[in-house]
């Protein structure tokens, strides 16, 4: 089919290149505009949809809006037959949705209704789900709310991070995609309403939300580390060289999953076992700020947090 294909971050790359492996011509690709880059934002780096576009041969657009009327003329005239959406970060107005011959698809990072909007994985993660999942929406005008065409479920490790599990969804996300382009060619895609319940919001993460709260169980606090890494990433202040020192936590382990141990925050041995209201987790990846993310061994070679220190 001609399809335009819209996406901004690595997780569209794989099904922009999937959909033009497959044979699918790609008449635009859609992506957001070019950001400031370095230290001092003098420079602008195109998105990574835009670079792989770029390496394709494929024409790229960067529209700011895609509301103004010579935008939607400008879309239009491309006569594609569908459009094709992962990541891409604007809301399309339906002037934009009923463009094309047969709509416009997402594949959807989440089992939706659960988990709508913009960081379904760390949010999904962060919540203790055991289970997620890519599922191929039609577009409507709300919030990841069109009836749903084909769906793939995962299950969530334990110890699995955001990042880890962004790329394992992002490359059913290209499967699923090919295999939902090839049956709307057939004419064989079916579309079902999600349901009516369960419906969450996956906001995107705040910074004021990333401290490390030790008032909470030892598997919300792991869950939290995880779902956070690598980025924007969890954080804790420990006591290093005589001063607090703001320390980003990315990967944890549950050490005692119930029962009061000690005071939330208490230091439990000399490995960085920490006490939480339940149990307790032990920090395994950390990052001083401007440092190397370090595996615990080597953080405790260059630093030293005594037993029975009591972090915030």
């Amino acid at each position: 089919m001609r399809i335009i294909f819209m996406g901004t971050p690595d997780y569209a790359v794989p099904t922009l290149r999937a959909l033009s492996a497959a044979g699918h011509e790609i008449a635009a690709v859609y992506s957001q505009p070019p950001r400031p880059a370095g230290r001092r934002g003098l420079e602008t780096l195109p998105s990574p949809v835009h670079r792989a576009a770029d390496e394709l041969g494929l024409p790229v657009r960067t529209p700011k809006s895609l509301r103004p009327p010579e935008e939607v003329e400008r879309f239009a005239a491309c006569q594609a037959d569908a459009a094709v959406v992962v990541a891409y970060g604007l809301l399309l107005p339906e002037t934009i949705l009923g463009a094309t011959r047969l709509g416009a698809w997402n594949g959807h990072a989440s089992l939706l209704p659960r988990w709508r909007g913009a960081a379904p994985i760390q949010r999904a993660i962060m919540a203790g789900d055991r289970e997620t999942g890519v599922m191929i929406m039609k577009m409507d005008k709300g919030l990841d709310t069109g009836p749903v065409a084909l769906e793939s479920r995962m299950e969530i490790p334990a110890d699995i991070t955001a990042g880890e599990l962004h790329d394992r969804l992002s490359a059913e996300t290209a499967r699923l995609m090919v295999e939902a382009m090839a049956r709307l060619a057939e004419g064989s895609l079916p579309v079902a309403p999600q349901p009516e319940e369960g419906v969450t919001y996956a906001a995107k993460v705040d910074k004021a939300e990333t401290r490390i709260d030790f008032a909470r169980p030892a598997r919300a606090v792991h869950d939290h580390v995880r779902g956070l890494s690598p980025f924007p990433g969890a954080w804790t202040e420990l006591p290093l060289g005589g001063e607090r020192q703001r320390v980003k936590v990315t990967r944890s382990e549950v050490t005692r999953e119930e029962g009061v141990i000690a005071a939330p925050g208490t230091v439990l041995d000399d490995r960085l076992e920490i006490a939480c209201a339940e149990g307790a987790v032990r920090f395994l990846e950390l990052q001083k700020a401007g440092g190397k993310l370090l595996d615990l061994d080597a953080f405790l070679r260059g630093a030293s947090v005594p037993r029975g220190t009591v972090l915030d």
